[in-house]
């Protein structure tokens, strides 16, 4: 987890945009913008982490600096940037059909049963693993919704909607959007 490409051959811009993601994740540390000019706000962000990090407080970015910085950079990289996506293994024309087991349904019924929270017309199944029917009655419900091919069946295109809706429905309601 290292800054851009194009910010290769630019330290003070890696820099920068490494002290810039830990400012996103611990509030006590100054942000700086990614200009690549070892300003007076690089100078303060660097000595404020040096404080912290028990560091000689130099304002310049040594080697032991740089290492620490880079230690803290890529957890803090972890919690505040995207989350890794998962996607299911299906070989192209694989289906998992009513009465199979396969570890992919756990997902597929978590994803079922957060939808039902968001859509009334589909009905939350037990999380077994199983394609057992009420699963298959979820996955009818949410092909019938979603336009597809009502086999209570899963094919690619039924998780590629299940994947597509499943973001929209964990958005926290308010009474505004509720």
């Amino acid at each position: 987890m290292r800054p851009n490409e194009s910010f290769v051959g630019q330290p003070v811009r890696s820099l920068q945009t490494m002290l810039r993601v830990i400012a996103q994740s611990d509030e006590l540390q100054p942000s700086v913008i990614p200009d690549g000019i070892y300003g007076p706000q690089t100078v303060t962000a660097v000595s404020t982490f040096q404080r912290r990090h028990g560091l000689p407080i130099t304002g310049i970015t040594d080697q032991n600096t740089w290492d620490q910085i880079v230690a803290v950079y890529e957890p803090a990289l972890v919690a505040v940037g995207p989350v890794q996506p998962l996607e299911i293994i299906l070989n192209p024309l694989e289906v998992i059909r009513q009465g199979e087991a396969n570890p992919n349904i756990y997902l597929v019924q978590a994803i079922l049963i957060v939808l039902a929270e968001t859509y009334d017309s589909i009905t939350a199944p037990a999380v077994t693993g199983i394609l057992d029917i009420p699963t298959a009655n979820a996955l009818s419900q949410f092909q019938g919704l979603t336009l597809l091919p009502v086999t209570g069946e899963l094919d690619r295109q039924t998780w590629k909607n299940l994947a597509l809706h499943y973001p929209m429905a964990t958005i926290p309601k308010t009474e505004e959007n509720s």
